[in-house]
């Protein structure tokens, strides 16, 4: 499949048009290369001749989460010996599902990340520390490597964890961009105050945020983001993505939603029954890959729950824009008769002075009744303000959940455990 240079920037029946395109021969392909959909084709009856337009998918099938994990080597459209990488997703939602990639489907996630790289201007006099995991079959590491040779930029493969380290290497090589998980950059800025470091002059301008949310629903800095932006004069760039879609959206300066890359993913956002929401509504995200050779998806619900925004931006880019994730279907929580996910409870607990760390489990007892533990490392010297954390979270939530108090070794086996990546 053919790419349009800039289709960023084209009109909208200009995108809708070759995604259609793109669409009739993704399901060519499937229903010859694919065991899965060839089989779920012929149990549903399904006649892909008549699929011409994007309205025309309502009529094919939904792929979930538990297709991928139940049938996942019946995803492969390849012969074993055309795979040249394994990954792997996390498992936050379930077993680990095995992603495999050709060499075009590595090419094609260069050229993805590249695009993000580009949406955040940065080019080939630029030096990004990677603060993430290039090893562990973690896809992101090795996409944002990838991303940064395709434009020319220099990459720092720190991986994650150990601020010193991560400061040593910063003040060393004076990279121009972080890519990081913005949590960890808190424990950055604690360590960097507690060995007297000037963080008024620092070397990197961006920080790609990956793995958290740093806006709200109203397209604002949330609470984590402006812990950021109080101590370092950065700009911060959200990005949303998953291993299963190969593809990210990421923000451009603007910061209004992370941009669709119309020739890799088409889109849809649908309600609890399958059905499209209306433009503003909130609903799943729903995608199908374009231009994956190895293991591509069809309509596969990934059960992130975002609102779409499709005016078109001020940086010169037509595509829609995906805003934050505001909750996931498989983590809503109903705590004592009230629905919440667990997003709400970060943003309060990181808009919290006296919270240094948190750690939010959620169980289903006997009773098959959610229950909510928060584990806290409270500020030296705020150990009286549990009656102010309580009373803030019941007026924001209604409901209260249970706190224990631990300390900041603890919390450092429960965040990282052996095999997290």
């Amino acid at each position: 499949m053919a790419y349009i240079p800039d289709i960023e920037k084209k009109p909208i029946a200009e995108q809708i048009a070759f995604q259609q395109n793109a669409l009739q021969e993704l399901l060519h392909y499937l229903e010859q290369r694919s065991p899965f959909y060839k089989r779920r084709f012929a149990e549903r009856g399904i006649d892909i001749s008549k699929v011409s337009t994007l309205k025309d998918m309502a009529f094919l099938p939904l792929t979930t989460k538990l297709d991928l994990q139940v049938y996942n080597m019946d995803f492969l459209c390849v012969p074993l010996k055309d795979v040249v990488e394994y990954t792997a997703t996390s498992g936050t939602t379930g077993t680990p599902v095995m992603i495999a990639l050709t060499e075009k489907d590595m090419q094609r996630l260069a050229y993805n990340e590249s695009l993000s790289f580009q949406c955040m201007e940065v080019d080939a006099g630029d030096c990004f520390q990677l603060m993430l995991t290039l090893d562990r079959q973690f896809m992101a590491g090795m996409a944002y490597h990838s991303g940064l040779r395709k434009i020319g930029a220099a990459a720092v493969r720190t991986g994650p964890g150990l601020a010193a380290m991560q400061w040593e290497v910063i003040q060393r090589l004076q990279p121009t961009g972080l890519v990081a998980v913005p949590s960890f950059l808190l424990k950055m800025i604690a360590y960097a105050r507690d060995a007297g470091l000037d963080q008024a002059k620092l070397p990197f301008a961006k920080i790609l945020a990956i793995g958290e949310t740093l806006r709200n629903e109203a397209l604002l800095p949330n609470a984590l983001a402006k812990k950021i932006l109080e101590n370092w004069d950065v700009k911060l760039y959200g990005t949303y993505a998953s291993t299963e879609m190969q593809t990210a959206f990421t923000e451009c300066a603007v910061g209004q939603g992370g941009h669709h890359h119309p020739e890799l993913v088409i889109v849809e956002l649908l309600d609890e029954l399958g059905n499209a929401v209306l433009e503003g509504e909130i609903g799943e995200v729903t995608i199908t890959t374009l231009g994956v050779e190895a293991m591509p998806l069809l309509r596969y619900q990934t059960g992130d729950l975002c609102r779409a925004y499709y005016e078109p931006c001020a940086c010169g880019r037509s595509t829609m824009r995906l805003g934050p994730v505001l909750g996931r279907k498989q983590q809503m929580i109903k705590l004592k008769g009230t629905t919440l996910f667990p997003g709400a409870l970060f943003d309060i607990l990181q808009g919290c002075t006296f919270v240094e760390e948190f750690f939010v489990e959620v169980y289903t007892n006997e009773d098959e009744q959610d229950g909510i533990v928060l584990y806290l490392v409270a500020i030296p010297g705020s150990e009286n303000s549990d009656g102010l954390i309580k009373t803030m979270l019941k007026h924001k939530l209604r409901v209260l959940p249970e706190i224990k108090y631990i300390t900041g070794s603890e919390m450092q086996q429960m965040q990282f455990p052996a095999t997290s990546r």
